[in-house]
C-alpha cells in the first residue's frame, strides 16, 4: 500500500479534523502518500480529490466541522455512482480508504468494498454515539458538553420565572446525548427512545415535584423519542397541568459545532492513528473504536445492523437524583 484516501461523510463533528491530522501524518510517518477527498461520496464521485502533506493540517486539531466539508450523495447510491467512484480513485492510484462518519458512510463503504475490494478502515464519527462497537464517538464529548452549557442557562431563568423547561437534544434514535445531559443537569425526568416514558409519568413526575414545594423543572427529551416532537410533549403536559408555565427549547445543529474536547482531540488522534495501521496490517471492512479503553476493531456490518444499548442503570440514576 502506497497511497490512501480520507473523507469525512454524513453529519460533521467536532473532533473529526483532529482524526483528519492524525491519519495525514501517520501515513506520512509511515512513507505513504494521502490524498484528501471533499465532501465525501459525493466528492469521492466528482473527483474532488488531493494530495495532503503534513503542513496540509497544521492549525486543525483544536476547529469544529470537517476541513474535508461533508455532502450527501445520492449518486453513490447508485451502481453507476460507485463504479465512477473508484475510476477517480484509480485514476490517483489510491490502494486504501479511511472514512470517517457513522452508520451510513459505513453502509456505504460496506457496499463499495464487496464491489470493488478497495481496503477501508472507518472512525466513528458523530456526536450521537450510538454506533455498536466502540464506547464512544468522535465528536460526542463536545455535543454533551455543548448541550449542557445551554442546559445550565435555561435553569436559571427556569428557577427565576418558576417554569418547566422541556429540552430537546440531538442523538437521532438514541438516547446517549440525553442521558449525561440529564443528570448532569440535574433534570427531574430524561424522554429517550430506548425507555418508553409516557405523559402520564412526566405529569406525575411533575405534579409530586411541585407539592414538595419545587417550582421549576428541567425535562431533556431526545429529538427521536417515541412520545412525539418536544412541543407536542410539553403541550399535552401543560393541559394537564394548566397551573405550572411550560416552555420549550430545541438546541438543535449548535451541538454540532465548536472546538472539540481534549477527550474529543484525544479520541480523533488515536482512531486516525489506528485506521492507517490497521489498513497497514492488512484490516479492511472494520471501524476503529475503544472498548473497554482498549482499541478495537469492529466490521461495518456490526456497526450498521447491531444496536447499541444504553445503560439501564443511568435512567434509575435520573429517578433517584431527580427526588
Amino acid at each position: 500500500m502506497k497511497k490512501i484516501g480520507i473523507f469525512t461523510s454524513g453529519g460533521d463533528a467536532p473532533g473529526m479534523n483532529a482524526c483528519i491530522r492524525a491519519v495525514v501524518r501517520t501515513a506520512v510517518y509511515h512513507g505513504l502518500e494521502v490524498y484528501g477527498i471533499k465532501r465525501g461520496y459525493n466528492g469521492m464521485v466528482k473527483g474532488e480529490i488531493s494530495k495532503l502533506e503534513s503542513f496540509s493540517v497544521s492549525n486543525t486539531i483544536q476547529k469544529g466541522g470537517t476541513i474535508l466539508h461533508s455532502a450527501r450523495s445520492k449518486e453513490f447510491m447508485t451502481a453507476e455512482g460507485r463504479q465512477r467512484a473508484y475510476e477517480q480513485l484509480k485514476k490517483y492510484e489510491i490502494d486504501g480508504l479511511v472514512a470517517i462518519g457513522g452508520d451510513g458512510t459505513f453502509a456505504g463503504a460496506n457496499i463499495f468494498h464487496e464491489e470493488y475490494g478497495i481496503p477501508i478502515v472507518g472512525a466513528p464519527g458523530t456526536i450521537d454515539n450510538d454506533l455498536y462497537g466502540t464506547d464512544y464517538t468522535i465528536g460526542y464529548d463536545t455535543a454533551v458538553n455543548t448541550a449542557l452549557d445551554a442546559i445550565d442557562k435555561i435553569r436559571d431563568t427556569a428557577d427565576s420565572h418558576d417554569r418547566v423547561f422541556f429540552i430537546e437534544v440531538m442523538g437521532r434514535d438514541s438516547g446517549y446525548i440525553a442521558i449525561p445531559c440529564a443528570i448532569g443537569g440535574g433534570a427531574e425526568i430524561v424522554m429517550i427512545p430506548e425507555s418508553e416514558t409516557t405523559i402520564e409519568k412526566v405529569v406525575d413526575t411533575l405534579r409530586t415535584g411541585w407539592s414538595r414545594s419545587k417550582t421549576s423543572f428541567i425535562v431533556i427529551v431526545a429529538e427521536g423519542d417515541v412520545a412525539g416532537h418536544v412541543t407536542e410533549i410539553a403541550g399535552k403536559v401543560q393541559s394537564a397541568l394548566p397551573h405550572m408555565d411550560a416552555r420549550c427549547t430545541i438546541l438543535g445543529h449548535v451541538q454540532r459545532g465548536g472546538a472539540p474536547t481534549a477527550a474529543d482531540r484525544m479520541l480523533g488522534s488515536q482512531l486516525g492513528i489506528a485506521c492507517v495501521e490497521g489498513l497497514l496490517e492488512g484490516r479492511t471492512n472494520e471501524m476503529a473504536g475503544i472498548a473497554n479503553r482498549e482499541l478495537v476493531y469492529t466490521p461495518f456490518i456490526d456497526t450498521i445492523t447491531k444496536i447499541k444499548p444504553i445503560n439501564p442503570y443511568y435512567i434509575r440514576m435520573v429517578d433517584i437524583l431527580s427526588v
